[in-house]
């Protein structure tokens, strides 16, 4: 059996998944391959199962929140002993997952984010060029979770993954906040756990729509913002 799943939270994504999933058997041919199908109203899971992955569908749409539990939970109840997360959506590069995991498995994190912010050999600084309002929004984010985590972190709402399994637990739990990436990063900081932001590439939406456009990214700045605040009340009252 793989020690290593790599799980892909999925809705509506029959069109882009073939190439994602082709992509992952090239090269981590050794990793056990998991499509969350959330409650997809397309062909998302006879794709999935065409193209060789496992797939764990729901009854209905429940959110990107409850695939990404239901991800770690997965890797957590089979005793994997490493998980990776990709989007569905091919901006990922699975060269980049793989360099992930490579770091987890060597014990020098226990997860590592993919980040399209973080700058070092061969990632260029301002190597993406977001609209003006999703600067804006990616300043205040960046500033908001520098003060939560106590360490800058560049690209907070980041889906790619790799951990190891003393952060599956954390990772696996139900997130109760529209910002699930953000509240991974703090629990895993509450956790103790040790995260590193790592550069990568990633590239442009395969094809359909990015969920995050116009009025969505307002919503999820606005989402993350009282995601921190809660956080920081729970804190507070904790430490009393």
């Amino acid at each position: 059996m793989p020690d290593t799943l790599v799980f892909i939270p999925a809705w509506n994504e029959e069109e882009n998944l073939p190439a994602v999933l082709d992509e992952l058997h090239s090269d981590l041919p050794d990793a056990h391959v998991l499509v969350v199908d959330d409650g997809s109203t397309d062909r998302t899971a006879s794709v999935a199962e065409a193209h060789g992955a496992e797939v764990l569908s729901f009854g209905e749409n429940r959110g990107l929140q409850e695939g990404i539990a239901a991800g770690y939970a997965f890797a957590n109840d089979n005793d994997y002993a490493f998980v990776g997360r990709v989007d569905a959506d091919g901006q990922h590069p699975v060269e980049e997952l793989a360099k992930l995991l490579e770091i987890v498995r060597a014990g020098q994190a226990d997860v590592a984010v993919g980040s399209r912010f973080a700058t070092g050999d061969g990632y260029e600084a301002y190597r993406y060029e977001p609209s003006p309002s999703r600067r804006l929004g990616t300043s205040l984010l960046r500033r908001a979770m520098g003060a939560a985590l106590g360490r800058p972190f560049h690209d907070a709402t980041s889906g790619m993954y790799a951990a190891n399994r003393q952060a599956m637990p954390a990772l696996g739990k139900p997130y109760s906040s529209g910002a699930p990436e953000v509240e991974s990063l703090l629990r895993l900081r509450e956790a103790g756990l040790h995260v590193v932001e790592v550069p990568v590439h990633m590239r442009d939406r395969a094809s359909g729509e990015s969920k995050l456009q116009g009025s969505k990214a307002v919503r999820l700045v606005l989402t993350v913002v009282s995601t921190l605040l809660v956080y920081g009340l729970w804190r507070r009252h904790r430490r009393r």
